[in-house]
């Protein structure tokens, strides 16, 4: 796989050198004559290693250093200078350089050092990925959450776990109910055997029978060799039945034999076949109304629904919601090789007061792409979707805001409020106006005068 490299260098030639000498080593390289081009290359996902000259008109080497370890820190930075001393790389390594280089210097060094800050980086990845995979392993499935509602529906699987009997689950489509499956199995007895789900709105109704109960060669067309069906897999464990509401009544009535006689045959066979099933079922529907309206069998819905559990909308547990944000917010820096530390307290926020209709699984996409978007060590509220600010109410109607303007005169109201959201944006992003900026969606310079104009103060941390 081919690698890629920035270099960044005021000097041409210099430039072109190095690029050249990379590129003998089949480095994909892109070049920069300033810092502020070399900026904006620090978005691209496939960049491996920076090589950056210390002493450069305008912004330095230190400059961009800074800025690397700030978006960037999981690329490795090597600083090239004609200037080296002792002083310097140690000032270098200590703004979290990964090497020195001194002009001059061979191409075989300039090689060897960005081969070498690649494996680094892949080494920092993969310990990252392995830690990640070994913790997993040795992790069962958890539910996130210490919300009352969630307290009970704790207590309800332990209560159902040790026994086999039928469980129906229900809620909303994304609050987990897979999730609450798959705890009940690993707390039960049958955690050591298989566990096997279907989606049953997945699956086509003609795909349906034989997915469930397998099927013999020469069955139908195209069924050269047999196969065994769901509930064949799931011998001796548990099965999971996903959306059981759209299961087609003809199939509930071949499933109700399977829960009453604990047999079945398989599709184009006559011969019986004995299983010893665990059967969870789960549906974001009210069987009881679909049993009055005649669309689910009432024998099998008592045969389903022997004990219920219902799985709360994350609406009613707001107060889990930046525990499940920092949760995935850590798998997927993992999976992503992003060192993102958390959420910044507006992020959180806004991801508190949004309603969720798609619950926890819409929780946890926002957060993916939340970490696509992210460009620093904290996702920001700029950083995560538009819906789930968008429905933010006003915090003043039209008349209060023309009641205010009235007291104070337009003129002091708008520099009030601009003085006010100016502010805020910079303490989000710890003083940093070039930040600030972006988030803004001005120029930086345009900033500089705005803060100028309205006279705001502007330290580290703006209080």
């Amino acid at each position: 796989m081919q690698r890629t490299v920035l270099v960044v260098d005021d000097e041409r030639n210099m430039l072109m050198v190095m690029k050249m000498a990379l590129e003998d080593v089949d480095f994909r390289v892109l070049t920069a004559d300033s810092v502020e081009e070399a900026t904006g290359y620090l978005r691209d996902p496939d960049l491996d290693v920076i090589l950056s000259d210390m002493k450069m008109p305008g912004m330095d080497g230190m400059e961009l250093l800074k800025r690397c370890r700030q978006d960037r820190p999981d690329v490795p930075v090597i600083v090239v200078t004609a200037y080296g001393s002792i002083e310097t790389a140690i000032e270098c390594i200590k703004a979290g350089a990964n090497n020195f280089l001194t002009k001059p210097f061979e191409p075989e060094e300039l090689q060897i050092a960005a081969q070498n800050a690649v494996r680094y980086r892949d080494l920092v990845r993969e310990n990252l990925q392995y830690h990640a995979v070994f913790h997993d392993k040795r992790r069962k499935t958890h539910l996130v959450g210490d919300a009352p509602v969630m307290q009970r529906l704790r207590e309800q699987i332990q209560q159902v776990a040790p026994y086999k009997t039928n469980i129906l689950i229900t809620g909303e489509s994304g609050t987990g109910k897979e999730v609450v499956a798959r705890s009940i199995h690993e707390l039960g007895p049958r955690a050591e055997h298989p566990w096997v789900a279907i989606n049953c709105s997945a699956i086509p109704h003609e795909l349906m029978e034989s997915e469930l109960f397998g099927y013999v060669k020469g069955a139908f067309t195209g069924a050269i060799n047999s196969r065994l069906g769901r509930l064949e897999q799931a011998n001796g464990g548990t099965l999971f039945l996903g959306e059981i509401s759209d299961l087609e009544l003809d199939l509930q009535a071949k499933l109700l034999r399977v829960l009453q006689e604990r047999e079945f045959s398989p599709v184009g066979s006559d011969s019986i076949r004995r299983v010893d099933v665990r059967f969870i079922s789960a549906t974001n529907r009210k069987l009881s109304d679909m049993v009055k309206a005649n669309k689910f069998r009432e024998d099998l819905f008592y045969r389903l629904d022997v004990y219920n559990i219902h799985v709360p909308p994350l609406r009613e547990r707001k107060e889990d919601i930046p525990l499940l944000a920092e949760t995935f917010m850590a798998q997927f820096r993992v999976e992503m090789g992003k060192q993102v530390e958390g959420f910044t307290d507006n992020a959180l926020k806004a991801l508190t007061d949004y309603h969720w209709p798609g619950n926890v699984r819409e929780l946890r996409n926002a957060v993916e792409r939340s970490l696509l978007t992210c460009h620093n060590n904290l996702i920001r509220r700029a950083d995560l979707p538009d819906k789930v600010f968008a429905h933010t109410a006003v915090k003043n109607t039209s008349t209060d805001r023309l009641d205010e303007i009235e007291r104070s005169g337009l003129d002091d109201w708008l520099a009030d409020n601009e003085r006010k959201v100016i502010m805020q944006a910079l303490k989000e992003c710890d003083g940093v106006q070039v930040n600030a900026a972006r988030l803004l969606g001005i120029t930086e310079r345009s900033l500089w005068h705005r803060i100028k104009k309205l006279e705001i103060q502007v330290s580290k941390k703006v209080k």
